[in-house]
């Protein structure tokens, strides 16, 4: 059953486009437009494995003490094209979730969960191929207490997070782009996108001048 504060997905449109673009792109892309700390969470907040990547719409979770209990919830009320963002408050003595809600959120459709605190399960998670994003790792498991928030405005890794944002994880880390200004982060990112491309193909005509003995300008 879907969540009832639920955001609406953001556009497939949005989406692959934002998937043709990094993390480090999207936040010069916020450069100049108000956005506090352009979107980008703390450099703590590091994927499991390096090559894990998503994009996908915010589904927010605040909780607190290590307790996952509205996780589980979360976890079967988001579904397909939903990013778990996870306010735990940088609870660092348990793990908030290992590769059982792992394997479900993956199940029912999640692109990734980023935690503000600690996960466990390292390898099983790397085994499923599945994007988690958090400050890192703690073996000590979670309790089952209290009902949190979800879908409700959050802060995870230092930013405001509403449910309905676009979030982008790669292995530089997270940014998150309010919803509101997706067109236009969008538009600036692919011009930064389109001059680090031109940059690149100088470059390397300057390298192969250089080695072929020929005057490199």
């Amino acid at each position: 059953m879907k969540h009832k504060n639920a955001p609406e997905l953001i556009p497939e449109e949005y989406l692959a486009r934002a998937k043709k673009l990094n993390a480090a792109q999207l936040a010069d892309g916020m450069k100049e437009l108000g956005v506090y700390r352009d979107g980008v969470m703390d450099a703590d907040i590091l994927p499991v494995e390096r090559h894990m990547k998503m994009v996908g719409t915010a589904f927010t979770v605040e909780t607190a003490d290590g307790d996952n209990f509205p996780i589980h919830v979360a976890t079967y009320t988001g579904g397909d094209g939903y990013v778990m963002v996870i306010d735990g408050k940088g609870h660092s003595e348990h793990a908030y979730l290992g590769d059982l809600i792992m394997g479900a959120a993956k199940a029912v459709g999640y692109c990734g969960i980023v935690c503000d605190g600690y996960v466990r399960d390292r390898e099983g998670c790397i085994e499923m191929n599945f994007p988690v994003y958090s400050r890192g790792l703690m073996q000590r498991g979670p309790i089952k207490k209290n009902p949190g928030k979800i879908n409700e405005p959050i802060v995870c890794g230092g930013i405001r997070v509403e449910p309905g944002d676009l979030v982008v994880g790669d292995y530089d880390g997270i940014t998150v782009v309010p919803r509101a200004l997706i067109p236009e982060v969008l538009e600036r990112a692919e011009k930064k996108q389109a001059y680090e491309e031109k940059r690149d193909e100088m470059i390397a005509n300057y390298v192969a001048a250089k080695a072929a003995g020929r005057e490199a300008c």
